[in-house]
């Protein structure tokens, strides 16, 4: 009779890539670098959405931008152009996500210390980047109308693991078939914590509440620093 061997691995396989997270968001808040991590399905409008906030809040912060994607660097040149600020592009390997190690890396080649907000623009998947924190203080998640009510019963982890809710597109509102009331009820049951900004990246309305958001987050993390 062959013999069976039993090996109980009770270290959890992200805590490397957790330890190296922690170490990362100690750095921003030693710094007083408010860093947002913001992460969506494709299409949700990130890119745009970002510049819009980057205009309206670069006269009074420092702000950097790293953009993750597969292969090109379009939406870091995208956000470089309109809004004038540097823009990093990470290309990650065809990986579907981006880690704390990755970032770390990142940041070696970025001149982020002089930064008051710097935003990591996670890439375009509903799942993979909800499972690996990168380090960023709070994550920041864009849904848009023309996904559905539904989302967050399809891909609960990434309504979990946000602090901050985007509905984006509500400009849209009247083609497509999206209850508000019912979108926060199945983001509250996951996350009662989740502040939700229903927002047009296209008009500008609502973004103005989460503008005075970050710069609450900004205030609080340079008041850890003593800045």
């Amino acid at each position: 009779m062959s013999e069976l061997k039993i090996i109980k691995v009770e270290e959890s396989i992200f805590a490397h890539n957790d330890l190296a997270a922690v170490e990362n968001r100690a750095k921003m808040t030693e710094n007083g670098t408010f860093f947002i991590n913001v992460m969506s399905g494709p299409g949700s409008g990130k890119t745009t959405t970002l510049s819009a906030l980057i205009n309206m809040l670069k006269d009074e912060y420092k702000i950097g931008e790293m953009d993750v994607d597969i292969k090109t660097s379009l939406d870091a040149q995208k956000v470089a152009d309109a809004t004038g600020i540097e823009s990093m592009q990470i290309n990650n390997g065809g990986l579907c996500h981006i880690d704390a190690d990755m970032t770390a890396r990142a940041l070696e080649h970025y001149d982020w210390k002089d930064l008051d907000l710097l935003i990591l623009e996670n890439i375009g998947n509903m799942v993979c980047p909800a499972e690996f924190d990168t380090g960023a203080h709070k994550n920041v998640m864009l849904w848009s109308i023309t996904e559905g009510t539904d989302k967050p019963l399809k891909y609960p982890l990434m309504f979990t693991v946000s602090d901050v809710i985007l509905i984006n597109k509500i400009d849209a509102i009247d083609y497509f078939d999206f209850d508000f009331d019912l979108a926060e009820q199945h983001v509250h049951k996951l996350n009662p914590a989740a502040k939700i900004f229903p927002i047009s990246a296209k008009t500008g309305e609502g973004l103005d509440k989460v503008a005075d958001w970050i710069r609450e987050e900004i205030a609080a993390v340079k008041a850890k620093a003593g800045k």
